[in-house]
């Protein structure tokens, strides 16, 4: 893992852009020096880690003690995406657009993405477990549900996570959420448009945690309250720490 450049943010948070191999990734560290607990923060389906709610969340939850890490993983952000899933996405668009189903559109090209985000991830989890101000256990939290749930399969480094049902989760995921035994915070905007309430409520159902919880708010895909932030930060101090 090689840093490339570093800044002192405002709120005293340490920001650092980094490059493993070819995964390019940012890392926040708390101002304080002992070492914290460590959270994975991934991002929706190809959004770089550059998003603004991203970086939003990161700042907010390493200013609460946290280190907090985001990479572009494979088919994300500046990465190369495969030409299969740049047609699916015009698909997509066009389906939209003409009001046709596009699940099985979502179905061919987020299921690889999942696929080919998990090796980096892991191995990024590697890299950042070897530095000093990394210590504790480690969480996931982010909007790429479908990536949490095969990351909480097959890490059993991960220790809790929160997720937002604001995104699709192919067939595969919905099926191995039945696998994941650690303690969850699942996020719903109950009208988001693009996401059927009914399917999210029968992925919560379908987690194996014997510990998770399920926090509803009205409005659409990007109307999740700041105060869900606060709450996330709780659930992370009751299994990181």
């Amino acid at each position: 893992m090689r840093f490339i450049s570093e800044q002192r943010l405002d709120d005293g948070v340490l920001e650092r852009e980094f490059l493993l191999g070819e995964i390019p990734g940012t890392l926040w560290t708390p101002e304080s020096a002992a070492p914290a607990p460590l959270v994975l923060m991934a991002h929706n389906n190809g959004l770089p880690k550059a998003d603004p709610r991203l970086v939003a969340r990161a700042r907010y939850t390493a200013a609460r003690g946290y280190v907090v890490a985001t990479i572009d993983a494979a088919g994300c952000g500046d990465r190369p995406r495969s030409a299969a899933a740049e047609q699916a996405r015009a698909e997509l668009r066009r389906a939209m657009r003409a009001g046709e189903p596009v699940d099985e559109i979502f179905e061919s090209f987020i299921g690889p993405m999942v696929e080919g985000a998990v090796p980096d991830w892991r191995t990024t989890l590697d890299a950042l477990l070897e530095l000093p101000e990394v210590g504790g256990p480690v969480g996931y939290s982010g909007g790429w549900t479908a990536l949490g749930i095969r990351l909480a399969v097959v890490e059993p480094r991960i220790a809790a996570a929160g997720f937002f049902a604001g995104g699709y989760v192919p067939r595969a995921q919905r099926e191995e959420a039945r696998r994941v035994g650690i303690p969850l915070l699942f996020l719903l905007q109950w009208d988001d448009e693009g996401n059927p309430r009914q399917r999210a409520l029968e992925l919560f159902d379908a987690f194996g945690s014997k510990e998770k919880t399920l926090h509803a708010n009205l409005g659409g895909h990007t109307g999740t309250p700041f105060f869900e932030l606060e709450d996330g930060c709780r659930f992370l101090d009751r299994h990181l720490r």
